[in-house]
């Protein structure tokens, strides 16, 4: 375990807004400075003013993660300016919400580009800065959707599970290499950040989380918590859980039941515009931060994950009343 960030350089993609932005928050807090990419620079330029208002450090560089050549200008920057990079977190995504038959194929493309090339290209180019230390920390921002895939979601569905199996092959590699770098991977549950604002959809009513869903602090303390952590994978939030292991032995029925609740179960009843502005292209100048708009209905805290995070010692007071029982019990009868 890493017990402390501080100091650290941690390099976020999809910073700008949403989980991106919360973990970015999360970092600086922990004392970690902190290099955030994403497409919409004032939102960029936001997330550094908050940042150092509480007293952190951060720069933050305009960057589509599906630009190769961009990512690993980049990366050097930030190293230029802030030092060695002991953290890299791939979260950046866009999607589209629709039947596959109303995608096109340049709109699976990029969303494809952004949210699994995005990640290919962000591990490759934390693992060339990396390597010759031969150390950090690469954290996968991944999804129960990874597992179990739903209706209306096939390209953002497709990319997480790629990541997925490509997080998996580079593993062995890693071990394979004696590496000192770690590999982990987080699988959220829903989560209340602007997506659903600035997505591309032709849903008749606006998206939105199919619930439970949990703010996106919930998810930025579990990405901090796995850069800290070698674990080989973290689920975050009861939902999740119960979605990825559902999935492993009732995955027929999961069809079934999806098909019948997850189109009406994404939208809410509110009609949208269908000329809104979107970010699967280009970035959506609108005022957001970390939280979308559905606040009233986000929890900020996961019972799962606090029991994840303190197993060890929910384990060993487990034992200790088993030991105790026994011998109570062994004394009573002699």
């Amino acid at each position: 375990m890493k017990k402390t960030l501080k100091n650290d350089v941690v390099v976020i993609t999809g910073a700008a807004a949403g989980v991106g932005r919360a973990a970015a928050v999360e970092f600086a807090q922990a004392g970690a400075a902190v290099g955030l990419l994403a497409r919409g620079k004032q939102r960029l330029d936001d997330a550094v003013d908050e940042i150092t208002s509480l007293g952190g450090r951060a720069i933050a560089i305009a960057t589509d993660v599906a630009d190769a050549a961009a990512v690993e200008q980049a990366a050097q920057q930030i190293e230029d300016q802030l030092g060695p990079i002991d953290c890299w977190v791939n979260n950046a995504m866009t999607t589209v919400l629709a039947p596959l038959e109303e995608i096109s194929a340049d709109e699976f493309r990029r969303a494809t580009e952004v949210t699994y090339l995005g990640t290919v290209y962000g591990t490759m180019v934390a693992l060339k800065h990396m390597r010759p230390r031969d150390r950090g920390v690469i954290v996968q921002v991944g999804s129960a959707l990874a597992y179990r895939a739903i209706p209306l979601q096939a390209p953002y569905c497709g990319a997480k599970h790629a990541i997925r199996g490509f997080t998996d092959s580079l593993r062995s590699e890693l071990i394979h290499d004696h590496s000192g770098i770690h590999l982990t991977m987080v699988q959220m549950p829903a989560l209340n950040t602007p997506q659903f604002s600035w997505c591309r959809t032709r849903l008749p009513n606006h998206p939105q989380p199919v619930p439970p869903i949990f703010q996106p602090q919930v998810a930025a303390r579990a990405i901090r918590w796995a850069a800290q952590h070698r674990r080989r994978e973290v689920h975050v939030g009861h939902s999740a859980v119960m979605t990825i292991w559902g999935n492993k032995f009732f995955s027929g029925y999961g069809d079934r039941y999806l098909a019948k609740h997850a189109y009406q179960g994404q939208q809410t009843d509110q009609p949208i515009d269908p000329n809104r502005p979107d970010n699967l292209f280009d970035p959506v100048d609108a005022d957001f931060a970390a939280q979308g708009i559905f606040d009233d209905r986000a929890k900020s805290f996961s019972y799962q994950f606090w029991l994840t995070r303190h197993r060890i010692t929910i384990a060993a007071i487990i034992i200790m009343i088993l030991v105790t029982v026994g011998v109570l019990t062994w004394m009573l009868a002699n």
